[in-house]
């Protein structure tokens, strides 16, 4: 049996991380969650992950900047990143773009639409 691959959620409103949680846990994925910017590079720092999904308003650092900073450090640079936002301008698609996430989803979203985009970052074409 494979390991579970393992999911690291930032998000600040709690239903949100429920639902998310549920979602994913459903799925077979490990999951642990973020209600901060700073939480989750300290979690980071510590332990290994196979994607982070990212809000981007948060309470303190914003997602572009926990982004780029996930990218500049060598340990969690190649971790795909999935930002999940209620913001959907272009300029910030395009911010989300820069600092680094692999992929850019709009809420409310479509709770197949994840599994879907998060399947894509995680199983390598044609296995």
């Amino acid at each position: 049996m494979q390991k579970k691959k393992r999911i690291l959620i930032v998000e600040d409103e709690e239903s949100l991380l429920k639902l998310e949680t549920v979602l994913l846990t459903v799925k077979g994925f490990e999951v642990v969650a973020a209600f901060t910017g700073a939480m989750a590079l300290e979690i980071l720092a510590r332990e290994t992950f196979d994607l982070v999904l990212l809000d981007i308003m948060l309470p303190d650092i914003d997602g572009f900047e926990v982004c780029r900073k996930i990218r500049s450090d060598p340990r969690s640079s190649r971790i795909p990143i999935i930002m999940l936002t209620a913001r959907k301008s272009q300029a910030d698609q395009d911010q989300g773009t820069l600092c680094g996430a692999n992929s850019y989803l709009i809420k409310p979203f479509k709770s197949a639409r994840i599994i879907e985009e998060i399947n894509r970052l995680l199983i390598p074409d044609g296995t």
